[in-house]
């Protein structure tokens, strides 16, 4: 049976995708935010993997076909931009000293914790770019001499992260006004996050889409500031 599942090729797409799914249920019947359908998908593939004794290798193998579809959705991202283009005429300083502010933010607060848990000017590259797409993030950290997959890793929890608190953190900080949600969840944790903007509202997806592309230019920017701090 193992040997089987290690030598499809739809194992890695199956799982991934029946297990979002059962998140899906299980929000929907719980109405708990904490039961993310990311996560709860996450952990569910571990536990399976684990049981199984399948190497991740094995399970991208068929996973990584999902990631074709990444580009016609974050294409797609652009109907609600659009839609909402009229918030940008309206507030471009205070969208772009927003999206400005959520960069610093996010690079000052890797600093700080290198500082606090004592890691090395490469763990630090490595970890500076966690707040944006992963494809620009590894450009960074290639850049810099960092390591990838530790940037992958970081992106990855940031965004995950992002997709589970965001709305909790919203309600608990009263942030009510829905353009200031979408760009604190896109700034702070990229595609993933605003995967759940969209599904908090329109407005509030259109402002973190656009929030992915501007925070990612402005970090690339902003980086060699901080890259030699540590």
């Amino acid at each position: 049976m193992n040997e089987m599942l290690r030598e499809s090729i739809f194992f890695g797409a199956a799982i991934s995708l029946l297990f979002y799914q059962v998140g899906m249920y299980i929000q929907k019947k719980t109405k708990f935010s904490l039961a993310n359908p990311l996560l709860i998908a996450v952990i569910l593939i571990i536990g399976v993997l684990l049981v199984l004794d399948i190497d991740y290798d094995t399970y991208n193998n068929g996973a990584k076909y999902i990631q074709y579809f990444l580009t016609p959705v974050t294409v797609s991202l652009a109907v609600p931009l659009y839609r909402q283009l009229n918030y940008i005429k309206k507030y471009p300083v205070a969208v772009f000293v927003s999206i400005t502010m959520g960069v610093f933010m996010a690079l000052g607060s890797i600093y700080i914790m290198s500082l606090l848990f004592g890691l090395g000017h490469q763990d630090y590259v490595s970890l500076l770019p966690k707040s944006i797409t992963t494809a620009i993030g590894m450009g960074i950290t290639e850049q810099y001499d960092g390591i990838v997959p530790i940037t992958i890793i970081g992106i990855s929890i940031t965004g995950v992260m992002g997709n589970v608190m965001a709305e909790i953190l919203c309600k608990w900080l009263r942030i009510t006004e829905p353009v200031a949600k979408g760009l604190a969840i896109g700034t702070s944790s990229h595609a993933l996050g605003t995967s759940k903007a969209l599904e908090i509202g329109e407005v509030e997806g259109a402002m973190s889409s656009l929030s992915i592309v501007v925070a990612g230019i402005i970090t690339v920017i902003i980086v060699p500031l901080f890259v030699n701090l540590i």
